[in-house]
């Protein structure tokens, strides 16, 4: 490690990413791809990449296995981004997203291989000590799903690793992780809305819908709260009983939506390093998502883009 990271991306579930594209994916029939471009995958990844395109050094942290694992870290390093690997006997899992010429993509994702407890074991380890070498201050970002034989309680244990050593934790992931996550209070959770609606056992139909959700999932634990709402904008409460921002940001013709929420996680992390107010961080964070849209590979966000559609994203408090 050539400097203490200021953030660290936590990926407990890594892939190779494979981007395909198809003139029109027919289910149940032959569908040749025209290209297919391989890249390292993971939410993690795409995090540690949009922080990579804002100006910042992430360590990105995670499980890898065989030849696939190498070559995710392979391809991590080639985009200049520290590594620091947590070996696992089973390899490292391929996903597919498919997109067609009317811009609709499909993704086929495999559950990840089975980690061992000893596996486990040596990862809290390896991001303890990340942790604690770091000196405090640090952002660290724990990004997806949980691989088979991973606990319910693994991105519990890691916050409070996260948070012992004086670093803030970000928690972007879904369903019994998600809920189990939150126990640890993590200092900012990020979720989709399916994920915030799985959780609460609500629908968000309209902003204030949206505005329960953010409150009930701030009672749950998460310091801050921002609510991913797609084309609808991003929600972001700073504390309980403060006020909620909504951010939206400009709609653009999108290439691809995959990876804009990894995107919004990486201008949330980066303007709360920056100690930006809430009005700004929202605003923020919702242009880098946005800005996410308009690139060909998940993360690889133009800071160009991102400054354009600053001043075309409105920023409104909800009372």
């Amino acid at each position: 490690m050539d400097r203490k990271p200021k953030f660290f991306c936590v990926s407990a579930n890594p892939a190779i990413d494979k981007q395909a594209r198809a003139t029109k994916l027919q289910l149940g029939a032959v569908n040749r791809l025209r290209e297919v471009v391989a890249e390292p995958g993971g939410k993690a990844a795409h995090v540690a990449l949009a922080l990579t395109a804002l100006g910042e050094t992430p360590l990105w942290i995670g499980f890898a296995g065989g030849t696939n694992g190498r070559e995710l870290v392979a391809g991590l390093i080639a985009e200049g981004i520290q590594t620091r690997c947590v070996e696992t006997r089973v390899p490292t899992r391929i996903n597919l997203a498919i997109l067609d010429e009317t811009g609709v993509v499909t993704e086929v994702l495999e559950p990840g291989g089975e980690v061992s407890e000893s596996e486990i074991s040596l990862f809290l380890e390896t991001c303890t000590s990340a942790f604690v070498a770091a000196g405090g201050d640090a952002q660290v970002i724990f990004s997806g799903s949980l691989p088979p034989g991973a606990p319910r309680d693994f991105y519990s244990q890691l916050i409070c690793a996260a948070r012992s050593a004086g670093c803030r934790a970000f928690l972007d992931t879904s369903g019994v992780a998600l809920e189990s996550g939150l126990q640890s209070r993590p200092d900012v959770a990020k979720p989709n809305r399916e994920e915030a609606e799985l959780l609460t056992g609500k629908a968000i139909t309209g902003v204030r819908d949206a505005q329960m959700v953010v409150e009930e999932i701030l009672a749950r634990g998460a310091g801050s709260v921002a609510l991913s709402l797609g084309r609808d904008g991003l929600l972001w409460c700073p504390s309980v009983n403060q006020p909620i921002y909504w951010a939206r940001a400009r709609i653009v013709e999108a290439r691809s939506a995959v990876g804009s929420g990894d995107a919004t996680m990486a201008g949330l992390a980066q303007a709360t390093a920056q100690g930006l107010s809430a009005e700004d961080t929202v605003k923020f964070a919702a242009v880098c998502g946005a800005a996410n849209c308009l690139v060909a590979s998940p993360g690889k966000i133009q800071r160009s883009d991102v400054r354009e559609l600053m001043a075309a994203t409105v920023v409104e408090e909800i009372a």
